[in-house]
């Protein structure tokens, strides 16, 4: 007799409250929940139930198909060892680089004309490359009493040095990777770098005066003062002071040669077009050598 107002009561309670679960629906939910131990903790019970705000955090996955969705996990595209930089380029990268190649542009603009420039217009060429055929010419000429050797030295250091700060700011920027671009990936690269952290401002600061006269290549010298953290007005005083000394030897010897040299001086400017396609032909030999010795 007890059980059946209990029942009513339940019976009741439930058509009260139309959003109650009935309790067959209760204790089937509870045993499917116990029979399946993978089914979430705050599932809803029916489809008309809202769903249960949670406070865990997403899932993640290691799919690759959602990683090559996603452009934070895919690869980067400027991961690449040739370039001086890591990841996507600064504005000042892409200036710095610019600067290197227009430097490169300017000096293959100027080989058509440097053969023919010697024996006619020395100074000027001494002002625009600062090639050392034209400053033994220009101070031949000097000699003679064409030209003032003063100015000629002036614009030998001008010609010079002109472009030498980019490679000291490409070396500021970019440190040792601008420095193995510039020089291979080989031992001897590894050599030079162990030594410019080794020996510091005690190797850098005679390289770049004597840099003119040394058997490599000057911008490798240049970075190096760069990376090991030169200031840019020292490294132009220091730079100047190289610039003038061999500037200054070689004026002295077409000083020397006199006569002579202001005649093999004319002879390049007579034949300057032949001479100019000879330089271009060394150029490229010389760069397609460097190129296979760096691969």
């Amino acid at each position: 007799m007890s059980e059946e107002p209990a029942a009513a009561a339940e019976v009741s309670a439930h058509t009260a409250d139309p959003t109650a679960p009935a309790p067959e629906a209760t204790q089937a939910s509870d045993a499917a929940q116990a029979d399946d131990p993978a089914q979430p903790e705050h599932a809803p019970a029916e489809v008309g139930d809202p769903p249960v705000e949670t406070d865990d955090p997403p899932v993640e996955t290691d799919d690759p198909a959602a990683e090559a969705d996603d452009p934070v996990k895919a690869k980067d595209p400027w991961a690449n060892a040739n370039l001086p930089w890591q990841g996507k380029p600064r504005r000042v990268d892409i200036a710095c680089w610019g600067a290197i190649t227009l430097s490169g542009l300017y000096y293959l603009a100027l080989l058509p004309f440097r053969a023919s420039l010697v024996g006619t217009h020395p100074l000027v060429s001494v002002l625009l490359n600062g090639s050392t055929e034209a400053i033994v010419s220009g101070a031949a000429f000097a000699s003679k009493g064409h030209g003032s050797l003063v100015v000629l030295l002036i614009f030998g250091v001008i010609g010079t040095m002109k472009f030498d700060i980019i490679y000291w700011w490409a070396g500021r920027l970019w440190g040792e990777r601008v420095i193995q671009m510039f020089s291979g990936r080989g031992k001897r690269s590894q050599k030079f770098v162990a030594r410019v952290n080794r020996s510091g401002r005690w190797l850098t600061w005679p390289a770049v005066v004597l840099s003119p006269f040394l058997p490599i290549p000057n911008a490798l010298v240049y970075a190096a003062a760069g990376w090991t953290g030169m200031s840019w007005l020292t490294f132009l005083i220091l730079d100047a002071i190289g610039s003038l000394m061999w500037a200054g030897l070689l004026a002295g010897l077409g000083w020397a040669l006199g006569q002579s040299a202001v005649n093999v001086a004319q002879e390049i400017s007579k034949y300057g077009l032949w001479v100019s396609i000879a330089i271009v032909v060394l150029v490229v030999a010389s760069q397609m050598r460097g190129a296979r010795a760096r691969s």
